[in-house]
């Protein structure tokens, strides 16, 4: 059975489709619900912090740490503080109002409520110096002329994408199943990490930046390891690794890392896209207003950040709950990938498969690539859960730990299960509206004057794309979160 391309002219891009449509206001808080404190504190100056940090990375971890916090306050709305913090980030405020249910966390998506001012990953930012000394879009706040400029930039560079990306995707995943499969012969299983990455690397800087890495050897080789080093050093921080304390706290958690320790890197990959990406900067300048840098370090923040990176957690995530299936699944998949979609893939078959898209959807739910969601408030303003409504101030932050915001009970079915059909049939639809993954709802459209994903329905479909591929090419695939044991080949 043919899994190529079908090529025509013409082909609308994703956010053109039904999966996109205008996002449901935030609906003020109704009358019936009791005004409450927020519960919570952030406890003595120093202290506080520090004995939250511990906890968020070491003696709890993120999900044990908010799950334990809204038992005590009986309320997901509460007052907390997020690392990182002291001894070496004295100019970081770690104090947030966390948002965990659905209700409450839609209000991060209001940009007449909150704003969005350099707070990516919170309070703490990583110095510019990572991008050159410019505050590429992700750090805009939409009241910002420039972010409309980069925002509209990354969408035209998306539509203009969808003539290749398809047959990019494919072509890839040819090289990196044939790698997974030459090193299964030879070794009995396979790590697929590596070869995805490079499957990722590789079609991206293909479709985004309309360059091919293999015109130079060092980038085609070693590119992906060069975004790795790239954005672990400026999240670092943040994230929690759970293993190796207290080393990871002493030498991983308690400072931010210097630019320079991957200049190198940054600096040929930036050389890369001015050589190769001519036409894409050209478009830049020309149609947006920008200039050559803020084109050049916009592209490798969406590309190293952005779409590397985003694909690089949530693809081993599908793949794991894929091969890690004990309930037919594959089997069910494999039917609806060879009997809809026409012989040919492409972005329009797989909307054909709704198994297909439910279980990428369902994957993007319980495990989020981009797991907090951060808004400052704009003014002051009334903040609604299920239960109660909160007086936000001016200037407080606000963060919503997605991982338990999908998992809202009052939402979602058995929260905690993973249902391969649950945003099947009109009733699967319904709950679309909150699905937060993408800095919005996935019923909700990127715009320039919103802070959503540019890209949210190019990685909905490019994961149904990598699952529809890969049973029709195999009839079963085995193996566990990190690596393939074994494939059995379509018949």
């Amino acid at each position: 059975m043919s899994i190529r391309m079908s090529i025509s002219p013409g082909v609308p891009s994703p956010s053109q489709t039904p999966l996109s449509s205008p996002p449901p206001p935030v609906s003020p808080p109704p009358a019936t619900l009791p005004l409450r404190t927020i519960p919570g504190s952030y406890g003595l100056p120093v202290l506080g912090p520090i004995s939250d940090r511990l906890n968020y990375f070491w003696f709890q971890g993120p999900e044990s740490f908010f799950r334990k916090r809204i038992e005590k306050h009986k309320s997901t709305v509460f007052r907390t503080n997020i690392p990182p913090t002291f001894p070496f980030f004295s100019n970081v405020n770690p104090n947030v109002v966390t948002v965990l249910d659905t209700k409450s966390f839609s209000h991060l998506f209001d940009m007449e409520i909150v704003e969005k001012r350099d707070i990516l990953v919170g309070d703490f930012m990583p110095s510019v110096k990572f991008t050159g000394d410019i505050r590429v879009c992700a750090y805009l706040d939409t009241s910002e002329p420039q972010h409309s400029k980069v925002k509209s930039f990354a969408m035209d560079i998306l539509k203009r994408s969808s003539k290749t990306w398809v047959s990019e995707v494919l072509s890839n995943l040819d090289t990196m199943w044939d790698t997974i499969e030459s090193t299964i012969s030879k070794s009995g299983s396979a790590s697929y990490l590596v070869p995805l990455q490079q499957f990722i690397f590789k079609f991206l800087v293909k479709s985004l930046i309309g360059a091919d890495p293999s015109s130079s050897k060092e980038i085609s080789e070693s590119g992906y390891i060069m975004l790795d080093r790239w954005l672990a050093l400026q999240i670092l921080p943040t994230v929690h690794i759970g293993v190796l304390q207290p080393l990871v706290e002493i030498f991983l958690h308690s400072w931010a890392y210097p630019s320079f320790l991957v200049s190198g890197d940054y600096n040929k990959l930036y050389q890369f896209v001015e050589r190769e990406g001519k036409e894409v900067i050209g478009r830049g300048e020309a149609e947006f207003g920008l200039n050559q840098k803020e084109c050049i370090h916009n592209l490798l923040f969406i590309l190293g950040f952005n779409a590397f990176g985003g694909f690089s957690v949530f693809l081993p995530s599908l793949v794991s709950a894929l091969v890690s299936d004990k309930t037919g699944l594959q089997e069910k998949i494999r039917k609806e990938v060879r009997e809809k979609g026409g012989s040919t893939l492409s972005f329009d078959s797989v909307k054909e498969m709704p198994l297909v898209l439910s279980v990428v959807y369902e994957t993007l739910r319980l495990n989020p690539p981009v797991p907090l969601q951060y808004g400052r408030a704009r003014k002051n303003f009334q903040l609604s859960s299920h239960d109660s409504v909160f007086d936000i101030k001016k200037g407080e932050l606000l963060c919503g730990f997605q991982t338990l915001v999908m998992r809202d009970p009052k939402i979602f079915e058995e929260p905690e299960s993973f249902k391969a059909d649950r945003f099947m049939n009109e009733k699967g639809s319904e709950l679309l509206s909150y699905l937060y993954w993408s800095n919005g709802p996935q019923t909700g459209s990127p715009t320039a004057s919103n802070k959503q994903c540019a890209a949210k329905d190019y990685v909905v479909l490019t994961a149904a794309l990598f699952v529809a591929y890969a049973f029709r090419r195999y009839d079963s695939i085995t193996g566990d979160s990190s690596s393939i044991t074994a494939v059995e080949k379509a018949k």
